[in-house]
């Protein structure tokens, strides 16, 4: 069995499943965090070698208390991808000002919580990947966007602290922006009168989040930003 291990969180139907079938394709055991432990459960048996971490990433302790299992379990992670989401949508003073708080704790405060509980064992082996999929609102705040926009601009200035921090140290830490609606079924439905190519498919993300993990030293990104070809921006 490989002894390469990555861990994700936010593994849903979506975005999620598809970088759980990517790395496993690629030889990874996949550590698999979600709330939802039926869901998880049912894709781990799709998946040779993936393991399903029921955990809620806003739960400090336990999400500590997770990373140490899937160490003493799999193995310390090669690559850690955190793809957790948490959003709301109204402008700031139609917003439940505890939703935000909420968001903060899934989109940021989880980021920081597990680059510290797994990033000095990247930086002994000297290698490692940390990425993080965000999106448009990591890069400006939209008026309806004030539920979440704000947790994922701090999402993103972390991360690029972290790799101002970890990157000299063989530890490659990127931000993947998804400018773009994803394929699924609800937003299908949501947007019946668009085109396929309107859409940015969970399986495209995942071979970039691949790619990007995998950049050679010599050319690492941190910036990454992936939408469709007509997308406007």
């Amino acid at each position: 069995m490989s002894d390469k291990v990555c861990l994700i969180t936010g593994v849903g139907p979506g975005t999620g499943a598809a970088l759980a079938r990517r790395f496993a394709r690629g030889g990874y055991r996949v550590a698999m965090l979600a709330r939802d432990e039926s869901r998880l459960a049912a894709l781990a048996t799709e998946l040779a070698g993936a393991r399903a971490f029921p955990c809620d990433v806003t739960d400090e302790a336990a999400l500590q208390a997770t990373c140490a299992a899937v160490t003493d379990t799999l193995g310390a992670p090669r690559v850690v991808i955190h793809n957790a989401v948490g959003g709301a949508f109204g402008d700031f003073q139609a917003i439940d000002p505890a939703v935000l708080r909420h968001n903060f704790e899934v989109n940021t405060m989880a980021l920081l919580t597990l680059a510290r509980a797994l990033a000095p064992a990247m930086v002994t082996a000297g290698e490692g990947a940390i990425l993080c999929t965000g999106n448009t609102s990591a890069h400006r705040g939209v008026a309806n966007f004030a539920g979440f926009a704000p947790s994922k601009a701090a999402q993103r200035i972390l991360a690029e602290s972290m790799a101002r921090s970890l990157w000299p140290r063989g530890v490659h830490v990127s931000y993947v922006t998804i400018d773009a609606v994803i394929d699924l079924a609800w937003t299908r439905q949501m947007h019946a009168d668009k085109p396929d190519e309107f859409f940015i498919t969970p399986d495209a993300i995942a071979d970039e989040c691949w790619h990007v993990a995998h950049q050679p030293r010599a050319a690492w990104s941190f910036d990454v930003q992936i939408r469709p070809f007509g997308e406007r921006w």
